[in-house]
């Protein structure tokens, strides 16, 4: 099987190191899966969520820089809301029924014997 990467897919563009499920659900890093963006979402509201998040995200790290507790608890529930806007929490964006490996080791996963095909060595 052919090694797949992030630039090969439709949706977000993700640097070349990271490893892409043949189904373009999870990329693959440190040999954990994390949901990808659907890629059914319009270009303008994904962009737009992705602005969102990244705002949101700044956002964290200045409430934490600062200690303050309530505007870190606002920010990282922005940080969710966008996230979940994009498909990439909450509900699963397909329609066929697997279930969300989210944040799943890759190599214990349904996906355990393509990622061992690619990253032989991988602890399981």
């Amino acid at each position: 099987m052919m090694r797949r990467r992030a630039s090969e897919e439709a949706g977000a563009p993700l640097p070349d190191r990271y490893l892409v499920t043949p189904d373009g659900r999870y990329f693959v890093v440190r040999g954990r899966l994390w949901r990808r963006t659907n890629p059914a979402l319009p270009e303008d509201s994904r962009r737009t969520w992705v602005k969102a998040l990244m705002a949101a995200r700044r956002a964290v790290g200045v409430a934490k820089r600062a200690g303050d507790d309530n505007a870190l608890t606002d920010a990282r529930a922005a940080v969710e809301r966008a996230k979940v806007a994009l498909g990439e929490r909450g509900p699963v964006w397909w329609e066929d029924g697997a279930p969300d490996e989210n944040r799943r080791m890759a190599a214990r996963s349904s996906y355990a014997a393509w990622f061992a095909a690619l990253v032989p060595d991988a602890p399981s």
